[in-house]
């Protein structure tokens, strides 16, 4: 079995991808959505903008076995750490087709000038120990909640809004931020402390924006909520509403600047969001999450809020020379 570079996948190739993916989800079924075949497509025929993206795939005959994207944010050389993900359908696994996969991968970030990658997986998976017998070490723990809507009673985020902080204002948009709070939600989102030590790429108001425009050339709707003190934004959260949800929202960032905690801004943001949703969005039936696992005050807000744990999922990472 050969493993092959897919610069330019095929009809054929997309749906033999999305083939292993399926067997993947059947054989290692998570809260997560099963993947569907037009979400596929979309992975294979185009990187975020920002980004440049490698595909590898083991070949047997004419089907694909075994398959590795890398996405690669920023400039070649840029201290970002390259994204893999590396899927061997089940029948096929523990042959090292993934090994191979992931040293074609780590030739890839070898000549883009990497040194490091991050991989996240779901705990108790069967690629917990092929991470780890790779190089890879957990950085972060993640724990996946969801909100079904229908379970949150409507008093319950009138309540919320009603305790509103002394001395903040709320203020929302769509898409883009306006340009008088670019600033202020990149220096906001700062405060997010969970990824910062193995990212390596500061926000700004330029990357705030090209966030922002990468949800919108995928079709998908962003939606953020701010608390504003002192005409600064001390606190936000966002939610994307993807154009083919099929009812299921994303929680993106929040974060509460820390001269500003323990005043229940974070909840307060996130129930406006809530009673947004259900006037601009009531096709929306539930709302996913991840938080770090030594989030406690965050999972503690999202539990109040009704969030429901669903699954748990690792963060990797190697550096490039102690990969294969």
């Amino acid at each position: 079995m050969d493993v092959i570079a897919l610069d330019a996948p095929t009809d054929a190739q997309i749906r033999a991808w999305h083939e292993v993916l399926a067997a993947v989800h059947a054989a290692d079924p998570a809260a997560d959505p099963a993947p569907d075949p037009e979400g596929t497509a979309r992975l294979l025929l185009g990187a975020e903008p920002g980004a440049r993206q490698r595909l590898w795939a083991v070949a047997d005959g004419g089907r694909l076995v075994a398959v590795a994207a890398l996405r690669l944010s920023g400039e070649p050389g840029t201290d970002r750490p390259g994204e893999i993900d590396v899927q061997v359908h089940p029948v096929h696994r523990r042959r090292g087709l993934g090994r191979r996969l992931l040293a074609a991968a780590a030739e890839g970030l070898r000549a883009d000038g990497r040194s490091s990658v991050i991989a996240q997986v779901l705990a108790g998976t069967p690629a917990v120990p092929f991470l780890e017998s790779q190089g890879f070490e957990c950085v972060l723990t993640l724990r996946g909640m969801l909100l079904r809507l229908d379970e949150v009673p409507p008093e319950r985020v009138a309540r919320l809004l009603a305790e509103a902080p002394a001395g903040y204002d709320l203020v929302r948009w769509r898409g883009v931020v306006p340009d008088e709070h670019a600033a202020a939600l990149a220096r906001a989102k700062h405060a997010m402390a969970d990824l910062a030590e193995y990212e390596g790429a500061p926000w700004d108001a330029h990357r705030v924006r090209e966030m922002a425009e990468v949800v919108a050339k995928r079709g998908d709707a962003l939606y953020t909520v701010a608390a504003l003190h002192g005409g600064t934004i001390a606190g936000f959260t966002e939610i994307v509403v993807p154009h083919d949800s099929a009812g299921r929202a994303a929680q993106y960032d929040t974060a509460v600047v820390p001269e500003h905690r323990g005043r229940r801004v974070g909840i307060w943001v996130k129930a406006a969001m809530l009673a947004w949703l259900a006037d601009e969005c009531p096709g929306v039936r539930d709302i996913e999450t991840d938080n770090s696992g030594d989030n406690a005050h965050m999972i503690a807000v999202n539990e109040e809020l009704g969030f429901r744990t669903e699954r748990e999922s690792l963060e990797y990472q190697a550096r490039i020379t102690d990969l294969p």
